[in-house]
């Protein structure tokens, strides 16, 4: 066991070249990022060509067991690519044609939209089928056992756009192609892996799962949510995950899934999965509009890459022009002031291009502390304002009901937001995505306290101050309300 804050190899002596930086400035970086981000442990892949520069682990997972490279970890989103490559398995083989409809390959496939009938694999993979979180909100929906029960929810689903018209990101394209896979192959989607993905180039300690938390092997802990400093351990929320999220590994598979992909397809052993061409055609978008490939994605610096988010867990995937690889997997998830960790990746990248990574500031702390005295502040203003309920009604009597009406709704805004904060996130910062309350609480405790404490405060408020000004207005010789109201209960 190791304390936090220590780094663990699994990667025998140095492997970086001469002129390349060293385990040591790796370490630095790992160990920077981790402690102004909160991440309790963090496991790292770098490869450049076929070589393995570095696997190795930081910190503990949630039960103070070191983590290593060796550590099974989900990697969430990052996934998608092991989908895509499964698919063009297939495509290769003569098996399934990107541009032909996916009800060509999937029978059972049918949607609440007519055009529903022309969503092609091609489509699925490049997430361009019009399906949304908008039109199937698939976290908020009851969760399926399997890529067939996702199939069969997906029949309420309509279309936002046109097949292949518009980019939308949803995890429903994915799940989907794992039952294609199912279907055309003829084997469970996990077993397709194992058999032809992971066994084959050495990946003996990946998995994928069909639904968190029941499927998760027991070696793998849970991961954290993050509040006020604290990083707490929890489990994931029951999510459907097979084919869009569901892959556990560990920092040094994960080495070779890079090698695969740096190497157009060929592995380290010399076991080829896919031509070059499919591993071209997966990291390459067929339209100027969007960057997204199949289960890739680009940016404007050449790269690409795809993340993973979990609401305990993220992940990251990285190709490099120069032909290096990384990966990266926390044990935290996502929230306000870090949005994955995919900034270590992008820290690692320079380091090993010859920049200086940057060291940045402590973000998720301070926006949690500053969520904190927002909620702090609430509460002292809320309980100084229910003390004050008497002299404020005593002031306020005599005024028109309608003034005071005006004067009094504005106390139902923080309620209308607590309400309607998974939507306005989903929308403001998860890009449309679909989040559920409860996931809200994984991804900031901190904001939904305040938000709540708001409202709760601001609600006793506005029925104080109606009871206090209907008191004074009661007629005179009238029973005090409280009799009244004691009266209607006993009729």
């Amino acid at each position: 066991m190791v304390a936090a804050g220590s780094v663990v190899l699994a990667m025998p002596g140095p492997a970086f070249a001469k002129g390349e930086p060293d385990e040591a400035a790796v370490e630095r970086v790992v160990s920077g990022f981790a402690g102004k981000a909160g991440y309790p442990g963090i496991a790292v892949a770098i490869t450049k060509g076929d070589k393995v520069l570095y696997a190795g682990g930081y910190g503990h997972d949630s039960s103070g067991a070191a983590v290593t490279a060796t550590t099974p970890m989900p990697v969430a989103s990052v996934s998608k690519s092991f989908t895509a490559l499964a698919v063009m398995q297939l495509v290769e083989a003569g098996k399934v044609a990107l541009d032909a409809p996916v009800r060509d390959y999937l029978p059972e496939f049918r949607i609440a939209d007519p055009r529903g009938a022309r969503i092609t694999v091609r489509e699925l993979l490049n997430q361009t089928s019009g399906i949304t979180d908008g039109t199937l909100p698939e976290k908020s929906l009851p969760q399926p056992d399997s890529p067939a029960g996702a199939v069969t929810r997906a029949r309420d689903a309509t279309l936002a756009a046109e097949p292949g018209t518009r980019h939308y990101y949803t995890n429903t394209n994915y799940h989907l192609a794992a039952r294609l896979v199912e279907v055309v192959a003829g084997e469970p989607f996990t077993g397709y892996l194992r058999r032809h993905v992971f066994e084959p180039i050495g990946m003996r300690a990946t998995t994928t799962v069909g639904q968190t938390p029941r499927d998760l092997p027991g070696d793998v802990r849970e991961g954290h949510i993050y509040a006020y400093g604290a990083s707490i351990p929890t489990p994931e929320p029951k999510r459907f995950v097979n084919g869009s999220d569901g892959v556990i590994t560990t920092a040094a598979d994960m080495a070779k899934w890079l090698i695969v992909q740096s190497g157009g397809g060929l592995a380290a052993n010399g076991r080829r999965l896919v031509s070059t061409a499919s591993v071209t055609a997966m990291h390459t978008s067929t339209d100027r509009r969007w960057t997204y490939g199949m289960g890739w994605d680009t940016d404007q610096k050449g790269r690409v890459h795809h993340g993973g988010i979990w609401f305990t867990y993220t992940a990251e995937q990285l190709l490099l022009p120069g032909g290096y690889g990384i990966a990266v997997i926390g044990n935290s998830g996502i929230g306000l002031g870090n949005e994955g960790i995919g900034a270590l990746a992008d820290e690692l990248a320079v380091l090993v291009t010859g920049g200086e990574p940057s060291t940045g500031a402590p973000v998720r702390l301070i926006v949690d502390l500053t969520l904190a005295g927002l909620t702090l502040l609430s509460l002292f203003l809320g309980v100084r304002n229910l003390r004050r309920t008497r002299a404020w009604a005593d002031r306020r009597a005599a005024r028109p009901s309608w003034r005071l009406v005006l004067r009094l709704l504005p106390r139902l805004i923080p309620l209308a937001l607590l309400v309607t904060l998974p939507d306005l996130l989903g929308r403001l910062v998860g890009g449309g995505r679909d989040i559920t309350f409860i996931q809200l609480c994984y991804y900031s405790a901190a904001l939904v306290t305040w938000t709540a404490v708001a409202a709760v405060l601001n609600v006793s408020v506005l029925i104080s101050r109606v009871v206090a000004l209907a008191r004074l207005r009661r007629p005179a010789g009238s029973p005090p309300l409280r009799d009244a109201s004691a009266q209607v209960g006993a009729r």
